[in-house]
């Protein structure tokens, strides 16, 4: 394996070339979601934030629950569900009884530019606290639920209480959140709302790109910080 990886990227670079592969591994199926056992409503609901009443952000990692997250995300979201890798939670809002809102976090990619300079990482301190960074890959607010300013809100009560839920599970604390944006479709109102900073563009080349031309959409990246001194708690210098 070492050495067909140093083939390649010799080809890749224009070295050496290699031959057209004579075979591709078929792509894996997308993983069956498992259907929820509770049936919610699709009513819609419009209202103001205050109408709501008392909003429940429930960590549902481990739970019954946490299989009707996996299928309103798949159903729902415009990048369906993936398997989260690492550590990882996951949230189910709900006013009263019904369902409105779902969150995922969990481990932070490995190195991002904008997110390391702004903190003031390097390369080694960056290796030994990426633990204590986590990362929101999915934020549904169910397509019926039309609420103005509820995905702020929401934003800014999970940056209260998403390091106690994570340190309960996994035994340390979370000092950093980020997620990606796509500026294509959404501006990052809400984020910018509830506080997150606009830490810059992402390159487009993915954590394992061959050549440093972008080869995916780039993404705006946004984070905010859990606790006040977390650049001394995260090491930086």
């Amino acid at each position: 394996m070492v050495c067909r990886g140093l083939m390649l990227a010799l080809h890749r670079e224009g070295h050496i070339e290699l031959p057209p592969a004579k075979w591709r591994a078929a792509r894996l199926p997308p993983r069956h979601v498992a259907k929820p056992v509770v049936e919610i409503s699709t009513t819609p609901l419009t209202c103001d934030l205050a109408a709501l009443g008392d909003l429940r952000l429930q960590q549902v990692r481990r739970t019954p629950d946490e299989a009707l997250v996996e299928q309103l995300i798949e159903q729902h979201h415009y990048l369906g569900y993936a398997r989260p890798v690492g550590e990882h939670l996951k949230y189910l809002v709900r006013a009263g009884e019904q369902p409105i809102a779902c969150f995922c976090w969990s481990s932070a990619p490995r190195h991002l530019g904008p997110r390391d300079r702004h903190i003031g990482w390097s390369p080694a301190v960056r290796k030994a606290n990426i633990r204590f960074v986590a990362y929101q890959t999915r934020f549904l607010i169910l397509p019926w639920v039309h609420v103005p300013h509820l995905a702020s809100h929401l934003l800014a009560r999970m940056s209260r209480q998403l390091s106690a839920d994570w340190e309960a599970v996994y035994a340390h604390p979370i000092y950093f959140t980020e997620t990606f944006v796509d500026p294509q479709r959404f501006q990052g109102t809400c984020y910018r709302a509830a506080n997150w900073v606009d830490l810059g563009l992402t390159t487009g080349r993915g954590k394992d790109a061959p050549t440093k031309a972008p080869t995916r959409p780039l993404k705006r990246l946004f984070g905010i910080p859990l606790v006040k001194d977390f650049r001394g708690r995260l090491g930086a210098s």
